[in-house]
C-alpha cells in the first residue's frame, strides 16, 4: 500500500521521516483517550475481558453503536479474525454490554445502544493486500486503519477501507400490544410508506454522497442512514412528507432559511448533526448540494 509522505513547509520545506514502531502501550492509551477525537466514540474500556478473550479497548459510537478496537502489535497477529471473533461474542452478549454501558455512561445512553450496525476497528502500522480483501469478502462492518508517527509529536491515521455492510436484523421479541404503534416504526418501515417519488429521491441523495470519495461508508441503522468518512457528516431519515438531512455543520456558518435549511441545535433529533435540511423535491435536492459538498470536505 501506498505510504504517507508528511512535510515541514515551514521556511526550508522538510520531510518528515514516519516510524513504523510497534504499537506500545502508550499509543493505545492515547487513542482511547482521544477516541471521540480519532473515531467519534465514546470509550467504554480498556483491556475487557470476556469468556475467552479480552477485547483491546471498546467503545460506543455517536450512532450509538458498539465499537471493538483490536490493536496488531506483530507481523503475524491475526487481529481481524480476533476482532470477527470478538464481533459475535458482542453480538450474543448484548446484555453485557448494556450493563458496561449502564456503569459508565448511564441508563438512558444504555437504552438507547443501536445493534443494527456494530463495527471492529483493526489498528496496525501497517496491513497487507490480502488484508483488506479478506475483509471485503467477509461483508462485516470491520474497518482498517494504519498509522504512522511522524517524529515525537505528529501522528497520521489513514483509514484503508469503507466498507458497505446490511444492518444486522434485530431479534424478534414478544411486545406488549400498544396504542401508539408510530413510535416503534424503523428506517425500512419509514421509508416503505414514503412513497416512490421520495424512495427514488433518497436513491439520488445516496448516489450523490457516495460519489464524492470512496472513503465514505453508508450505515443503515434503526432509524436513519448515515453516512461517515471517520465520523458521521451527513445523516438520513425518509417520510412521506419529506426527506430530513442532517448535516455536520455550523449553522453559524450558513445562510438559514425557515422551512428548508435550519438550525436545530436547541431540537431534539435522529441523527448526528446541527444543521437540518429538509427535502420535498428534486429541486430542493440540487440547492442542497453544495452543503452537503462542504460537510464532506470539512469532516
Amino acid at each position: 500500500m501506498a505510504d504517507i509522505k508528511l512535510f515541514s513547509i515551514k521556511g526550508k520545506v522538510e520531510e518528515l521521516p514516519s516510524k513504523q514502531v510497534t504499537l506500545e502501550k502508550e499509543l493505545q492509551k492515547l487513542l482511547e483517550e482521544n477516541m471521540s477525537t480519532f473515531f467519534g466514540v465514546t470509550f467504554l474500556k480498556s483491556e475487557y475481558r470476556i469468556t475467552n478473550g479480552r477485547m483491546d479497548s471498546i467503545g460506543i459510537d455517536e450512532n450509538n453503536c458498539p465499537v471493538i478496537f483490536e490493536y496488531k502489535r506483530s507481523v503475524n497477529e491475526n487481529v481481524i479474525n480476533q476482532g470477527l471473533f470478538y464481533l459475535d461474542w458482542l453480538l450474543d452478549h448484548k446484555a453485557d454490554f448494556k450493563l458496561l454501558v449502564m456503569e459508565v455512561l448511564g441508563q438512558e445512553k444504555a437504552e438507547s445502544i443501536d445493534w443494527s450496525m456494530p463495527c471492529v476497528i483493526c489498528i496496525a502500522n501497517d496491513f497487507t493486500k490480502f488484508d483488506e480483501h479478506a475483509v471485503n469478502q467477509m461483508q462485516r462492518n470491520i474497518k482498517l486503519v494504519r498509522y504512522r508517527k511522524f517524529g515525537d509529536n505528529l501522528i497520521a491515521l489513514e483509514h484503508l477501507n469503507a466498507p458497505q455492510v446490511q444492518p444486522i436484523a434485530e431479534e424478534p421479541t414478544l411486545q406488549p400490544i400498544k396504542k401508539n404503534i408510530g413510535k416503534d416504526k424503523d428506517f425500512k418501515q419509514y421509508f416503505a410508506e414514503a412513497g416512490e417519488k421520495h424512495q427514488n429521491l433518497f436513491y439520488s441523495i445516496k448516489d450523490y454522497v457516495l460519489s464524492l470519495g470512496d472513503d465514505i461508508s453508508e450505515n443503515q441503522l434503526k432509524l436513519y442512514v448515515a453516512f461517515k468518512k471517520a465520523k458521521n457528516f451527513v445523516c438520513v431519515e425518509v417520510y412521506q412528507a419529506s426527506i430530513l438531512l442532517h448535516l455536520k455543520l455550523n449553522p453559524d456558518t450558513v445562510d438559514l432559511i425557515p422551512g428548508f435549511i435550519e438550525d436545530v441545535r436547541s431540537k431534539g433529533h435522529w441523527g448526528t448533526g446541527d444543521l437540518r435540511i429538509i427535502i420535498k423535491s428534486k429541486e430542493d435536492f440540487e440547492k442542497a448540494q453544495y452543503l452537503i459538498d462542504r460537510a464532506y470536505n470539512e469532516n
